[in-house]
């Protein structure tokens, strides 16, 4: 049974860093499509950012470019997302999730995941 374990959240000031974590174990095949996902209090979940297993590819939210990378170290089955510049806005519980591609792309929409995580909470204060 595929787990993902999520860790790295925490509270920060505006404008600081977090590195998220996510811990993979179980898999007997190879994610076609990974990312991040991030639920606010009152609000629906929405993406942040996915990469393409195979390729490397990324796409992300337009709220996070720029500051958010997203990276994959597949020896280890651990995905990362690196949160920098962050503001209030970006407090939220935040799940990696894998899925399938769709149409050649992998989707940033949380409906595309058939995998998740637990997530980690993050909270920024101004």
């Amino acid at each position: 049974q595929v787990q993902l374990v999520e860790s790295g959240g925490g509270s920060v000031q505006a404008g600081g860093s977090l590195r998220l974590s996510c811990a993979a174990s179980g898999y007997t095949y190879t994610p076609t499509c990974q990312g991040w996902f991030r639920q606010a209090p009152g609000k629906e979940r929405e993406g942040v950012a996915v990469i393409r297993t195979s390729s490397g590819s990324t796409q992300y939210a337009d709220s996070v470019k720029d500051r958010f990378t997203i990276s994959q170290d597949n020896a280890s089955r651990t995905l990362y997302l690196q949160m920098n510049s962050l503001n209030p806005a970006d407090t939220a519980m935040y799940y990696c999730a894998s899925g399938p591609m769709y149409g050649g792309v992998c989707p940033i929409a949380p409906s595309g995941m058939t995998v998740w995580g637990k997530g980690t909470l993050v909270t920024i204060s101004s």
